[in-house]
């Protein structure tokens, strides 16, 4: 155990020195190629920290009784390490506490990009999770993470399992009252405006089938925090806001596409309105700055970790 020890704490200073240079590098030579690739590689190590330590806190926590808060206080860690090795911090703004007096629920966030992790370290209440594939359970570390931490996993290879699965996930929200966390776009949209990709309707339908409330997560556009198209990456406070939760009691099946079309509607509406400020505030890219065409938006393919994170109907 010293041994593995000393060889985490060599590899973190390791690489805190190579971030260090490379920002330094960045600021003498003002290159903001050299700081991208600092806060990436910063990024990586605090994501790969705080994974060591929530498969060892879930472990410790699942043998106590409180499982579901494996995810939970892994996601805090993460927004702690990430403002100390980047400097990227998130404002909330839950004007009725909805994340804190809600439970269960199914929270739906836009989806921009990897730094979206970041926004389960800031708006993850007490047990909550991501769902994912069943099959990722039995996956080494992963596996053993997810499962410890209380994630709602869900089979959908043919419709009947689907449906079988919300039902047990929602039997399980109910159980443990955990609620769980989706990004319903099913992958990063890298957009550079403040727009999103059609919604997919796992989250909703998983709302219905539990009777929970859907509580709609808006993330202004952060072009000029993170770009990877541009190859920015820079420190600074992106404005988050939290809307009010969208009842599902009484509602069947045949409301998800309308249910699903009102809350987009809603989050794309104040995510034009948060930009609008982001943008002042040099968080989000001028309008002259954004790519005229705009083709290159949108169009990235779900990584490994979008599709195990969303149950996409």
């Amino acid at each position: 155990m010293n041994v593995f020890l000393l060889s985490l704490l060599i590899i973190a200073v390791a690489d805190f020195a190579i971030i260090q240079l490379l920002l330094i590098s960045a600021r003498l030579t003002k290159n903001h190629v050299l700081e991208y690739y600092g806060r990436a590689v910063a990024s990586f190590t605090a994501l790969g920290l705080c994974a060591i330590y929530g498969t060892i806190s879930s472990a410790c926590l699942n043998v106590v009784g409180y499982g579901g808060l494996g995810q939970w206080t892994t996601a805090r860690a993460f927004k702690w390490s990430m403002w100390f090795f980047t400097g990227v911090w998130l404002d909330i703004h839950d004007e009725k506490d909805w994340l804190s007096t809600t439970r269960p629920m199914v929270m739906v966030s836009n989806h921009q990009s990897e730094l979206d992790v970041l926004v389960l370290g800031h708006v993850f209440p007490r047990y909550s999770s991501v769902t994912a594939k069943k099959s990722l359970q039995y996956v080494p570390v992963l596996g053993w993470f997810m499962a410890l931490s209380k994630t709602v996993f869900i089979e959908r290879k043919s419709r009947e399992q689907a449906v079988a699965a919300f039902a047990k996930a929602a039997a399980q929200m109910h159980s443990v009252k955990q609620s769980v966390f989706i990004f319903p776009e099913g992958t990063r949209s890298y957009y550079d405006h403040p727009d999103m990709l059609p919604f997919k309707k796992g989250a909703f339908h998983l709302a219905v089938q539990a009777q929970v409330p859907i509580i709609p997560v808006v993330v202004a556009n952060y072009s000029n925090v993170l770009n990877v198209k541009r190859k920015i990456f820079n420190q600074g406070t992106i404005p988050v806001t939290i809307l009010e939760p969208v009842q599902t009691k009484g509602k069947t099946k045949e409301d998800v596409d309308e249910l699903m079309e009102s809350v987009r509607s809603s989050m794309l509406a104040e995510l034009k309105m948060l930009t609008s400020h982001a943008r002042q505030e040099g968080i989000a890219l001028q309008k002259h700055d954004i790519s005229s065409a705009g083709t290159t938006n949108g169009l990235a393919k779900a990584s490994g970790i979008d599709a195990r994170y969303n149950a996409a109907a």
